[in-house]
């Protein structure tokens, strides 16, 4: 079994069906069939990909995502979804780091086609436009039956690369059917379904919970064209009667401030890619009645680790409980595992877990131990078995000696009226080694005072968590899946 014969079971339960909406626009699971085809075709023909090539794709969320993603997996090749964000630079280094000699973009994206030949001498480019995909004829003379095999190379993505270069995380057909199938117990999901997409398709979230699983349990995706104003998604979501929404907090923060009145069809939200606020989880539960499920997850697992179950206890702050057929410990430096309420690093073990980092050994080296993911995220477990993810290894303050996390401040922080969002990072200090120092954006229209903020954080947190300076700005930092840049914060001249 591969990505694309497991659609292909798809297809042939309900060929007629709607798979895609894309505005006005609806594609059959048959259509989409024929135009990975074509797509397959295409490449093998004319560009000459086989089984094991890297094939870029750096487009922006378009209804050709689709077809492209299946049709390359179909020949058995690699697909390399690239940020449609970044600059050439950008993945000139994917393009060489990966080897890849064919790259699918748009017309717009294909106009750096020049300054991405100064880094793959031999690219060649292929363009693909709405209009062209859907015209595809039947067949198109491909090989019904992929060469694929479970456990080869499928997706070839790289991470985020908030510290230095990004690293290719190797993930086969087995390692993301593995994770789709947990996906889809813990969802509860089924072909009557209709997922939201409107986060960036070259994300690991998104590639998972909002591509493969909908087209491989024979559901349906509602691909939204813009995600401003939120009130026309919202719109949107009414309309197309959907039922599931994965997204990121600061759209469930937009959501609340929306001011949208009548009922959505929405049978649940999910929460991933970055930390959820307790603020923002109970105002969107208290104004939607629907629940908001807060999960974790990392490309390296493909993505998905943990959930808060749908039905079932939910815990604020937690990131939930294992997904189906995925192992989550909590360990120390030595690989010991901890008891409940320890503190250690989070650790992941399944058959969602990567092959490794594309040509780095020692890097896959460095967080493969016995087995286990070492995600590199600090937590712990309670006496329930729910997981609290407290911070990222990296970002761990050192004050005095004493562990601080920047999240339980922000979390502090948050509660403050008038406080969007906060961001916590650490400043050395030849004292005590180092301090916290806060970043913080206003809600609009609100204006914030230092002093204000490091009182009501004294009245709630020791006095060496307490943020050292308190620095406004209109907003934070972020990369395209909504990640704070803490690595921009940390270069940020903030004064004594």
């Amino acid at each position: 079994m591969n990505i694309t014969s497991a659609f292909a079971v798809a297809v042939r339960a309900n060929p007629r069906k709607s798979a895609l909406f894309w505005g006005e626009c609806e594609y059959s699971y048959g259509q989409l069939w024929d135009q990975a085809l074509w797509v397959a075709g295409r490449l093998e023909r004319e560009y000459h990909v086989r089984k094991g090539d890297r094939v870029g794709v750096w487009l922006k969320n378009c209804p050709e995502f689709v077809p492209v993603l299946l049709g390359v997996l179909h020949l058995g090749a690699v697909f390399v979804p690239i940020n449609n964000f970044f600059k050439p630079e950008e993945v000139g280094f994917i393009l060489l780091n990966a080897g890849i000699d064919v790259l699918v973009t748009d017309a717009d994206l294909g106009t750096h086609f020049r300054a991405l030949t100064g880094f793959r001498t031999h690219l060649k480019l292929f363009r693909i436009a709405e209009a062209e995909i859907g015209r595809a004829p039947e067949g198109e003379g491909v090989a019904a039956t992929s060469p694929a095999e479970e456990s080869d190379l499928a997706v070839l993505i790289y991470t985020s690369g908030t510290t230095g270069r990004p690293k290719g995380a190797m993930l086969s057909h087995g390692n993301l059917l593995h994770n789709v199938e947990s996906c889809r117990l813990v969802l509860n999901v089924v072909p009557e379904d209709r997922l939201v997409v409107l986060l960036p398709m070259f994300h690991s979230y998104m590639l998972t919970v909002g591509l493969i699983l909908p087209l491989v349990v024979g559901s349906s995706i509602v691909l939204v064209k813009s995600v401003h104003p939120v009130r026309n998604v919202l719109q949107e979501i009414a309309q197309r009667q959907c039922t599931l929404l994965p997204a990121i907090p600061q759209f469930y923060r937009s959501m609340v401030g929306a001011g949208v009145s009548g009922a959505l069809t929405l049978r649940a939200c999910v929460s991933g890619a970055a930390p959820l606020p307790r603020r923002i989880l109970e105002e969107f539960e208290a104004k939607f009645q629907i629940p908001l499920i807060e999960g974790y997850g990392l490309s390296e697992a493909s993505p998905v680790v943990a959930k808060n179950p749908l039905n079932g206890t939910r815990k604020p702050g937690s990131i939930g409980l294992p997904v189906p057929n995925v192992e989550v410990s909590i360990q120390d430096e030595a690989g010991r595992l901890l008891e409940p309420e320890e503190i250690g690093e989070l650790c992941v073990r399944g058959g969602n877990i990567m092959m490794g980092y594309w040509n780095q050994p020692a890097e896959t080296a460095k967080v493969m131990r016995d087995g286990w993911l070492l995600t590199g995220d600090i937590g712990r477990r309670d006496r329930d078995g729910y997981f609290y993810i407290t911070d990222r290894k990296k970002d761990m303050l050192l004050v005095n000696g004493i562990n601080v996390y920047p999240r339980e401040i922000e979390e502090v922080l948050s509660r403050f009226p008038g406080v969007k969002e906060a961001a916590v990072v650490g400043k050395p200090d030849p004292r005590r080694g180092e301090q916290p120092v806060a970043f913080v954006s206003a809600e609009e229209g609100m204006v914030l005072e230092e002093k204000a903020l490091q009182g009501f954080a004294r009245h709630r947190l020791a006095d060496y968590k307490v943020p050292r300076r308190v620095i406004f700005l209109p907003t934070l930092p972020r990369n395209a899946t909504g990640k704070i840049l803490k690595t921009v914060l940390r270069t940020m001249e903030i004064g004594e």
